[in-house]
């Protein structure tokens, strides 16, 4: 990774004082005035502070770095940006609450989180099988419907989008037994992670969704607690877990997009030149993390196989006949509070 040097100019001013004898009275006086001026104070960089869990060499960590590079170029050096991976400032939850509360920070985040703010139309986005492809997602995100959830999210949560498509990765489910129709998830305990709208698209398909943390599926699918876990290719095989389920089904069921934000008020305290640089920075970075991810997608299933896991794209027939049966999810009482007719509203806005 190229990395971004930059040079601290110091201004520094020269005094002549005044000698002895042969100096006019004029000179004098401009010797005076200038020993007199204040050298202006340098402008202090404005400094983002950007927190997530990712760690370092990740595909989105790699896009931190060149969005950091990408904003110092724009700006001139005006603009910083610090990069805290690992979960150093906290969990996402607590960077959110940073960022409300007025301070310069930034992390990653998504509709799932969306809706537990106070938009929960946008939790439709992490519904099982909305999308069939990356250009779908990205078609909405940049829709009049995304555009008005997003208003709804500066006025509700405080929180402004800042940019939108980086490509987490499709979500796909790693299996103790092989999984080829729908019926093979009648009764399967998969892991999801602690969210309702998780939970309830893996019932719908007739599994039995089993929330639990992510550093104790290992065991609990090597004890039999659990028969499989979903997720992005790279958690999935970083957390070894084809070391103990050796079935990996490429149902993508959830495109999971990932957006940057950043606090309503850091960002109306901003200059449009500023907010520019910010998130033209941004999108280009987004768009450099998605070839990455891209990249390691694909390297990441040769070292399936060559590992000993057996890779399944799920045929037509049953692919429809997942698709179909997440249809039920999308009119669910327990998501009583979206607006009336909102699948239909948001598979029109992805078109």
């Amino acid at each position: 990774m190229r990395k971004l040097t930059l040079s601290v100019l110091a201004a520094a001013f020269a005094f002549t004082l005044a000698g002895c004898g042969g100096e006019s009275s004029s000179s004098s006086q401009t010797a005076s005035a200038s020993a007199g001026d204040a050298a202006p104070a340098a402008e202090e960089p404005i400094v983002l502070r950007v927190g997530y869990e990712n760690h370092p060499g990740e595909p989105f960590d790699l896009g931190c770095q060149k969005w950091k590079e990408l904003l110092e170029q724009k700006s001139g050096g005006k603009m910083k940006i610090d990069l805290y991976p690992s979960s150093q400032m906290g969990s996402k939850d607590d960077i959110m609450d940073m960022m409300v509360a007025g301070e310069p920070v930034s992390t990653l985040t998504d509709g799932a989180f969306y809706y537990d703010r106070g938009v929960p139309d946008m939790g439709i986005v992490f519904g099982p099988f909305l999308f069939n492809s990356w250009e779908e997602a990205f078609r909405l995100n940049a829709s009049p419907w995304y555009q008005e959830q997003a208003k709804k999210l500066e006025e509700v949560a405080h929180i402004h989008i800042l940019s939108t498509d980086w490509r987490y990765g499709a979500r796909h489910t790693l299996t103790k037994n092989p999984v080829t129709k729908i019926e093979d998830f009648q009764g399967m305990k998969i892991r999801v992670p602690t969210n309702q709208i998780q939970v309830k698209g893996f019932e719908v398909l007739g599994a039995t969704p089993t929330p639990m943390a992510l550093g104790e599926v290992y065991t609990s699918i090597q004890q039999g607690t659990i028969d499989g876990v979903e997720n992005p290719l790279a958690v999935l095989y970083n957390g070894k877990f084809h070391e103990v389920a050796k079935y990996l089904l490429l149902d993508g069921h959830v495109y999971n997009v990932t957006n940057l934000v950043v606090g309503v008020d850091f960002w109306n305290s901003l200059t449009p030149e500023q907010q520019k640089w910010l998130k033209e920075s941004c999108d280009e970075a987004g768009a450099y993390q998605n070839q990455l991810q891209e990249q390691v997608e694909q390297e990441l299933l040769k070292k399936f196989a060559e590992e000993g896991v057996t890779i399944t794209e799920p045929s037509p027939e049953f692919k429809q006949q997942l698709v179909d049966a997440s249809l039920k999810f999308y009119s669910l009482p327990d998501f009583s509070s979206w607006t009336p007719g909102l699948y239909d509203t948001v598979k029109a806005n992805m078109k």
